[in-house]
């Protein structure tokens, strides 16, 4: 192991000192900084990446120079300059700690940023498509979107309706990521990372870096909740275990609904409520964001309400209200620029 204060070499004799030290960095991100299990198989995959390259640089310390060369091969590789931005993010940390226990004497990715990326605005619907794609109640005799896939023969129709129904009354009222709904359960309790206080109509979740915040929840999405719960029991199992038997949203199998089948029912509901738009659970929070800001002008509000931690994150949606004010302008102003 390298000397404290000295630059830790990476040669193949000890790269499994590095490597004990990326497991043991997993470690401390996990118990001690409680990042999501998602953010851990990412950081995995970046510290992996990292542990491949420093083996090719035999006893030579890992410096600046070599994080911008291999910025630039994943550049070169195609990986997008947001992908690389949260690569470099991921191996800034790691030194950083490293850094704290005195087995790097200076961080070589301090100063390395990623390609400038474009930032394109976020994708929201209409208020006119939201409001549909939320009130929208499915039929028995709609057709299958895709008549490939397995039927859910364990699962009665008014059921799957009522749940997608729910779902998206739900993330359209509240602007919640999709894992916070599927982190929801019926009621509160100490291990629950998210419920519904059915008494002050508020869901309470817990987002991004463990950060708990409540959110009111409109009288359409209440109505729906209800009547879910109501065709809730004919899911849930008695020999379930007892995360099924305490979470609010359950598959056909009984188990806590995931994230990927929020997404393809909200995709399906979303086809059958007449939307040609690809709609995505995270398209309903970024119409939420979009909407309130819209109508209150309350940026500071809209930050609380999605959970962001700056400011800044929330800016973007100024630009997409200045984009449909600019609509407005155009269709509406006698002396506007009209498209040929």
């Amino acid at each position: 192991m390298a000397a404290p204060g000295s630059l830790l070499p990476c040669s193949p004799l000890n790269s499994p000192t590095l490597r004990q030290l990326a497991a043991d960095y997993l470690a401390h991100a996990q118990t001690e900084r409680r990042l999501a299990e998602g953010t851990l198989v990412n950081y995995r995959r970046d510290l992996d990446d990292l542990l491949q390259r420093a083996e090719a640089l035999g006893a030579a310390p890992i410096e600046s120079l070599h994080i911008r060369r291999w910025a630039a091969q994943l550049h070169a590789g195609g990986m997008s300059p947001r992908a690389i931005a949260a690569r470099l993010s991921a191996w800034r940390s790691f030194f950083r700690w490293m850094g704290r226990l005195g087995f790097v004497a200076a961080n070589p990715v301090q100063d390395v940023r990623a390609p400038k990326a474009a930032k394109p605005l976020p994708k929201a619907l209409s208020v006119d498509q939201a409001v549909a794609l939320a009130a929208y109640t499915p039929q028995e005799s709609t057709p299958a979107s895709h008549p490939h896939r397995r039927p859910h023969q364990a699962e009665p129709f008014a059921t799957r309706g009522a749940r997608v129904h729910a779902i998206a009354e739900l993330l359209y009222s509240c602007g919640l990521r999709v894992s916070e709904l599927t982190g929801l359960d019926v009621r509160a309790s100490k291990t629950a990372r998210g419920w519904i206080d059915w008494d002050a109509a508020e869901a309470t979740v817990t987002g991004k870096g463990n950060k708990r915040r409540s959110v009111p929840i409109g009288r359409p999405a209440l109505l729906a909740l209800r009547q879910w719960l109501e065709q809730r029991p004919a899911l849930l199992r008695c020999d379930a275990d007892a995360d099924a038997q305490v979470a609010l949203f359950l598959g056909a199998r009984g188990a806590r609904l995931t994230p990927q089948r929020v997404w393809l029912e909200l995709r399906e509901h979303a086809r059958a409520a007449g939307l040609d738009a690809r709609v995505h659970p995270h398209m309903l929070r970024h119409s939420f964001a979009s909407h309130v800001l819209q109508s209150s002008g309350d940026l500071r509000a809209v930050q609380e309400l999605l959970g962001h931690s700056s400011i800044a994150t929330t800016q973007v949606y100024t630009r997409l209200d200045f984009q449909h004010l600019a609509k407005v302008y155009d269709a509406a102003h006698p002396r506007a620029r009209k498209k040929p």
